[in-house]
This record gives C-alpha cells, structure tokens and sequence, in this order.
C-alpha cells in the first residue's frame, strides 16, 4: 500500500488529504501536526475549520484509510510521498521584512524529514513558496540524505475557501512541477496517477520545477489585481455617476475578459492574496526589476485605499460622525461559507468605525467572539 504523509493540518493539508483518502481507499493518508489541539478536533465531530462538504468527506474515510496523528516523525519515515503543508507567513523582521515568505517552517520540517528518513521518498511542496525554494530543500535534503534519496516536486493548491471540496473534487487543472530528470520525471509520473484517479488526465498540467512554484504567486496575482482594477473603476463611476455594476456586467460579457472576479466590493483579504503578492515583489526586487515590483504593488495600494473610503464614505453619509452610533456588521470572516479573517476588510472596516467611536455590533455565523475580539486588538505589521 502507497502511504502518504502530510505535514501540516490546516486549511490545505486536511481537506487536501481528506479528498485524496475518498478517492484513493487503496492509499494510507495521514496527516500530521505538531498541535494537539488541533489534530484532536480533526479527530472529534467539531472539525478546526469551516468548509461545505468537508465534514461529510472526513466521516466517510477516517480511522479507514484517513488519520490524524501528532506522532510526525513516525508517519513521516514510513511515507512514500511526503507532502509539505506548513504555514509560510510574510516576514515580520529581518532581510525582506514586510514582504518576503517567512520559510522557518518549511526549513524546519526539511530538516526533520532528512533525520528520521530510512527509504527514499517523494517530497512535495504545497504550502506557497517563493521561486526557487526547492533549490534550497534539495541542499537540506542531500546533506543529510545518508544514502536515501529525495526527489523534490512542486504541487502548489489552487483552492477557494468555501468551495474547497468542490475545487478538489473538480479542479480546472492539477499542476506538478519537477525536476527535467530521469527521476524528477518518475516522481512526477507518481505524483499524477495519485491524481489521475479522479482528475481527467488533460487537466494534469506537468511543468518545471520552477514554472509550478511561480504558477500560484503569479495566479493569485492576476486575480487579486482584477479585484483591485474593479474597486478603482468602482471609485470612478461614483465621482461620474456611473454605475459599477452595469459597468462590470458589461466588462464581462466580453469573452476575451470573463465575468469571474469582477465584483466590486471593500477589497480582498483572506491569507493569500496579500501575502503572495508581497512575495512577488520582493522577488522582483530581487532579480532586479523594480518597475514590475512597483507595478504589483499598487494592487495592494488600491485595495488598502478601497477599504480606508468604504469607511469614509459610511462616516461621511452620517453627518461627518459615526460617535455613539449603533452599527451592524454582517458577516466579518473574509468571505462567505469559511471562518477564516486572515486579512479580512472588516477588521480594516470596523477598526475605522470604532477609531471614530461607533458602536460596533458584529455578527458572523462561523466566526467566534474571541476571535473577532483577537483580531481587533491587532496591531496591523506595516
């Protein structure tokens, strides 16, 4: 029996590893997580996060061919094929602070997998990476490979909260990068008849190591600057009296463009979208091209400047105050159906309310009151 182990049980690593077990019941899939708490709710009726369908997914394949497990470097020697699912935040000190990927987790789970490691294996990168990250695994493995080889894939998620499941199950492409050798191709080739179980083949995307790794910072960057392009275009048609929706209705229609992200709104949030193209700009910086840097970060310009006048303009319709006034806030995850508030606009929005002394009354179905209280006290790293 093929085992696969996962290392971090977040909002990849556990409905990733879930699907693969429904639709693999002849592959073991264990997840591992260094947090008690949160492998044990994976273990209980209350999952640790939010997702439609996950639950039913999880019931169907656990203590079958579906674990949860805090004993990492148990499940991590016997695995075949070793995903890495770790968190990689923006740095908060140091060289590319504010910008650049934070990989002390990938370091250190690298590190881990090459000590306890007795047979040769697979290890995939799924958690976001800047370019090139798999150049430096490959040194941290082969150093301390002690005759086990390790072959080094790039399997980057391309899911959506709160259509993850459905995003899995039905993936407009599953995209492997690996190295161009004999046994870059073969670890591949392993890699996608995981896949091939249920994704139809053609939508299997093969590529380099290093065209995969930048596939997904490049992919969320063209969607997170549709949002921001909309939002600009949303403040143009109020100072025209233009109206955005017809605007963007009629953008859409056009095939070479589409309608997808096109909604004008307060801003994106979420963990990705900021994070990534915060990452690609340093990249860019990097490699010596400032214009394309400054060029990406003005989506995030524009998505801070969206929210700071969503809250304007709600003080300004008020009389020029929002003191002592009672307002509700519907909804403060960053989108429907997840309870996820990485990045959300409504900590920007509430916190703007509240700065002008509003009485804030928040309301979201899958967000706890501790949470939203820990979010607000905050302080936003500049």
């Amino acid at each position: 029996m093929v085992k696969i182990c996962c290392i971090g049980a977040g909002y990849v690593g556990g409905p990733t590893m879930a699907v693969i077990a429904l639709k693999c019941p002849e592959i073991e899939v264990v997840v591992v997580d260094i947090a008690t708490p949160r492998i044990n709710a994976w273990n209980s009726d209350h999952l640790p996060i939010y997702e439609p369908g996950l639950d039913d997914v999880v019931k169907q394949c656990r203590g079958k061919n579906l674990f949860f497990s805090t004993d990492v470097e148990k499940h991590v020697a016997e695995a075949d094929i070793v995903f890495v699912s770790v968190n990689t935040p923006t740095k908060t000190q140091g060289l590319g602070a504010g910008k650049a990927a934070d990989l002390t987790y990938w370091e250190s789970a690298a590190r881990m997998i090459a000590d306890v490691s007795k047979s040769d294996k697979i290890v995939v990168e799924k958690s976001t990476v800047p370019v090139k990250t798999a150049e430096a695994i490959e040194r941290i493995l082969t150093h301390n490979r002690k005759g086990i080889n390790f072959t080094i894939l790039s399997n980057p998620e391309f899911l959506a909260e709160g259509t993850a499941i459905q995003d899995l199950f039905n993936p407009d492409r599953v995209l492997i990068g690996g190295r161009e050798t004999p046994e870059g191709q073969k670890a591949i080739h392993t890699l996608r008849d995981v896949y091939a179980h249920w994704v139809p083949i053609d939508r299997i995307l093969c590529t380099n190591l290093w065209s995969a790794e930048l596939s997904k910072l490049a992919a969320n960057a063209f969607l997170a600057q549709r949002i921001s392009s909309v939002n600009a275009m949303s403040a143009l048609c109020e100072a025209t009296g233009a109206d955005v929706y017809q605007v963007s209705h009629s953008i859409g229609t056009d095939s070479r463009i589409g309608p997808k992200f096109l909604n004008a709104s307060v801003g994106f949030g979420g963990s990705c979208f900021q994070k990534d193209i915060l990452n690609l700009v340093y990249i860019c910086e990097c490699n010596g091209l400032p214009e394309v840097a400054n060029y990406w970060k003005q989506v995030i310009k524009v998505n801070d400047y969206q929210k700071a006048r969503f809250v304007n303009r709600v003080v300004s319709s008020m009389f020029n105050t929002v003191s002592g006034k009672k307002i509700a806030i519907l909804g403060f995850a960053f989108k429907k159906d997840t309870g996820d508030t990485r990045e959300t606009p409504a900590i920007d929005v509430c916190k703007g309310l509240i700065g002008d002394k509003a009485k804030s009354s928040i309301y979201d179905p899958q967000v706890s009151e501790e949470q939203i209280l820990k979010d607000l006290s905050m302080k936003k790293f500049d």
